[in-house]
């Protein structure tokens, strides 16, 4: 046993078990046949027996066959050596990174900065992840292909991104122990939104190409999640459409996607400089 984890269990009353987290999805508004966008922290939830498997079981079980669920496998750690600031690497790094990252292999690339569950969920049979090489997304179920089929280089939270296909289907955002700093939906918003801050950047990522690793450029917007909680908050009060309660220990958010964009959109537009 880790110091982590006895951590976790010295301040877990009860054990949760994927019947548990399976009740209290349901008590928060979670249905059969949702599309559902899920961003988590599984130490928040306290001990879980199963750990991220029985929460992603409860998940898809509460889903049923006709519900589609959604993670962020994230791989930003693909991107030129140069734009590193968490922590930077020596400059005389960068032209062997350059030269010898492997490429984006959505078998083989590890998620990064997104929790433990994605990781697990989208090693699971049936599982599909999207082909961006830095936000890529994973999902299962009905709508699967739908939303991760066609994730173009370009803009990639934008107009032909997982995120987008999420609003289209009306699906709806949960946030398990973790804020909206996670909830990459209102990214979808900020690519919407005209302000005078936003500016357009360019990315760098190594992708195969016939055959061949190749370092493609691509177009993007510069993102900041800096006013996201701030957006979160205001979109709770004055839509009264966000659920509010606990996923075994975690607090627990969930919320309509599409009415929350379009919220962001506005507020966006009328704050941000």
């Amino acid at each position: 046993m880790n110091m982590d984890e006895k951590g976790v269990i010295n301040r877990t009353k009860t054990p949760a078990t994927k019947r548990s987290i399976m009740r209290d999805l349901s008590n928060l508004g979670v249905t059969s046949g949702m599309t559902l966008l899920a961003h988590s922290s599984l130490s928040a939830l306290g001990w879980v027996c199963g750990g991220p498997v029985a929460v992603i079981l409860a998940l898809e079980e509460t889903l049923g066959p006709g519900g589609t669920l959604v993670m962020p496998t994230h791989s930003t750690d693909l991107s030129d050596p140069s734009e590193w600031r968490n922590p930077p690497v020596p400059k005389a790094w960068w032209k062997i990174i350059r030269e010898n990252m492997p490429a984006y292999d959505p078998d083989l690339t590890l998620a990064w900065g997104v929790g433990v569950m994605p990781e697990c969920f989208r090693k699971q049979k049936g599982v599909l992840r999207s082909m961006h090489p830095q936000v890529s997304f994973v999902a299962y179920g009905s709508k699967a292909t739908t939303i991760v089929g066609d994730h173009s280089l370009d803009y990639g939270l934008g107009e032909c991104s997982p995120l987008a296909r999420i609003y289209d289907l009306a699906g709806w955002v949960l946030l398990i122990g973790v804020g909206h700093e996670s909830n990459t939906s209102l990214h979808l918003a900020e690519y919407r939104a005209t302000y005078p801050s936003k500016r357009l950047i360019k990315q760098r990522a190594p992708i195969v190409i016939e055959g061949h690793r190749e370092w493609v450029e691509f177009q993007d917007i510069k993102l900041d999640d800096s006013d996201f909680e701030v957006i979160g908050e205001h979109f709770a009060k004055k839509t009264k459409l966000t659920r509010c309660g606990h996923v075994a220990q975690a607090t627990t958010i969930l919320m309509p996607q599409r009415p929350l964009v379009d919220y962001a959109v506005r507020w966006i537009e009328k704050n941000r400089r």
